[in-house]
């Protein structure tokens, strides 16, 4: 059989069966010998590769936290003005809470240990600030804090509702949130962002 040193796909097999582990059975019910099974790998690989299942679960969660994050970026990059970016979000809301049940569950199975340990809480920090940093292309950094919580909010009730409300309803929230923003409203007088300024 092969060992960690011949098997370089190995440690990427054990970060995504312990994904899908804690998908289909939660956090709670994994354990080194259900991930090295459902890996196809030695029980004794597990502990070459990590120190423990406190590593492994971190960066399990990491590596998650990459692909969602890479979902994000996809979607919030491409636009290049304010209607574009409206546009996105919605359809990043939509994108995230029609996708795959495993991303919802494992959203929210980081968010409880994030409640409870300061490293994982770093996880979600890290997420918040690279969506933030495109929405505020568009947006001031108030309302881009606003819209992301808004994102957020509705991907959640999208996916867990009965009949989600559909896109027209999602474009409604996001012009709301983003009209009040103040970012582009300039006094005439002085040149001066009065946005700014008031948050100043």
């Amino acid at each position: 059989m092969a060992t960690g040193h011949t098997d370089p796909k190995r440690r990427e097999r054990i970060i995504a069966a312990t994904l899908d582990l804690i998908a289909e059975e939660g956090l709670a019910r994994v354990s080194h010998r259900k991930i090295a099974a459902r890996a196809g790998v030695p029980l004794g690989s597990m502990t070459y590769h990590f120190d423990g299942i406190d590593e492994l679960l971190r960066e399990a969660f990491g590596r998650f936290t990459d692909h969602i994050v890479a979902v994000f970026d996809a979607r919030l990059s491409v636009p290049t003005d304010r209607d574009e970016a409206r546009e996105a979000v919605a359809d990043l809301v939509h994108a995230l809470s029609e996708g795959p049940q495993r991303d919802l569950i494992l959203t929210q199975e980081l968010y409880t240990l994030a409640a409870r340990q300061p490293e994982y809480r770093e996880l979600t920090h890290e997420w918040m600030r690279r969506s933030r940093i495109h929405l505020e292309k568009h947006f001031d950094p108030a309302t881009a804090r606003q819209l992301d919580a808004l994102i957020e909010g509705l991907t959640i009730h999208r996916a867990l509702a009965r009949e989600p409300h559909d896109r027209d309803l999602t474009l409604e929230a996001i012009i709301r949130i983003t009209t009040t923003d103040m970012a582009t409203d300039t006094d005439t007088d002085t040149g001066m962002d009065t946005g700014r300024a008031t948050r100043n």
